[in-house]
């Protein structure tokens, strides 16, 4: 008597391929602990206040310099706003690397910091994209052309959106380290 392969093989549930280790299935627990990684909430919650801090910093070089270029002595970039916020933003970048791989980050940075320097560009012009993009829409379709309008498409909305993708690119992409990178 022959059996097939599949008669000796007990049939598995499908959430059991979703499962972790403990062998709770995955997609059971709440959302707030999966997305948590084993931090506190309280842990959390001062990660986030860190994150906001260098974000706040970085906030003010990104509005600052472009307002400066834009509509400073000279308007060097007056007729180039999409010009003024790249170079804004990748000014403001610099600061929030600073910040978030030294101090909000700290713990969870990675040995390899090539990589994680090239993943941390990427989000950034992903976040810059959204940024540039608020402002082309706002400025070239909609034609709403004047300072205030300028910067409430690049500066709040296109901040806001820009920062929510930052930050959780930041948690689950960009800083995933074991904690043991060098203090450099």
């Amino acid at each position: 008597m022959t059996t097939s392969r599949t008669d000796t093989v007990p049939a598995v549930p499908a959430e059991a391929s979703a499962t972790e280790p403990a062998g709770r299935p995955f997609v059971q627990q709440p959302l707030l602990r999966r997305l948590l990684h084993g931090q506190s909430v309280g842990a959390w919650l001062h990660e986030v206040a860190r994150f906001c801090t260098v974000g706040g910093m970085a906030f003010v070089v990104d509005v600052g310099l472009f307002n400066l270029v834009r509509f400073g002595p000279g308007e060097l970039l007056g007729e180039w706003p999409l010009v003024a916020k790249v170079l804004s933003v990748s000014v403001s970048v610099l600061v929030a690397w600073l910040g978030n791989r030294r101090w909000t980050f700290a713990r969870t940075r990675r040995r390899e910091r090539r990589r994680e320097l090239a993943l941390f560009v990427g989000v950034n012009l992903g976040g810059m994209a959204i940024a540039v993009g608020c402002l082309a829409v706002s400025h070239y379709v909609l034609g709403l052309t004047s300072p205030l309008a300028d910067n409430i498409a690049a500066n709040g909305v296109g901040l806001v959106l820009g920062t929510a993708f930052r930050y959780v690119c930041y948690r689950y992409l960009v800083f995933t380290g074991g904690g043991d990178a060098d203090r450099r």
